[in-house]
């Protein structure tokens, strides 16, 4: 049975990387470990760690992409959570055997190697819910 093993991150989508990493960097004192652009999503993105866990901030970086849509529509905030999974294939079959809405039945490979999928929102009482897998576990 596949399990969930942490919460990886919290993702919060903004308009300005820099307005938001002023207050998450300067004011709360958070490093940030990575900032990326993410050509195949549309996205930048910054890893500020706390915890075993991280703050992500999205930035859309075109104004027709999927993100971009959901920034007009719902204005800067909470985007989705992430939790790390043990067996991402068996997740996601026992999730659709739940009959759980899914975004994805089957995963997608980031750059990084990482597997990952969502969870449709309105089956998580409205959240967006992310699933990882990194390969090989993550440290």
């Amino acid at each position: 049975m596949a399990r969930i093993k942490r919460l990886d991150h919290v993702a919060l989508i903004v308009q300005d990387m820099q307005e938001a990493l002023s207050l998450w960097q300067d004011t709360l004192g958070l490093d940030v470990s990575e900032i990326k652009d993410l050509p195949g999503e549309a996205a930048q993105v910054a890893f500020l760690p706390v915890g075993g866990s991280e703050v992500e901030l999205v930035k859309p970086t075109t104004s027709d992409s999927g993100l971009a849509k959901y920034l007009d529509r719902y204005g800067p905030g909470m985007h989705h959570i992430c939790l790390e999974v043990d067996d991402i294939y068996g997740m996601l079959a026992q999730l659709k055997e739940q009959g759980v809405r899914l975004v994805d039945e089957t995963p997608k490979a980031g750059e990084d190697g990482k597997l990952f999928a969502f969870i449709h929102p309105k089956a998580a009482f409205g959240a967006l819910v992310e699933l990882y897998e990194y390969p090989g576990g993550k440290d």
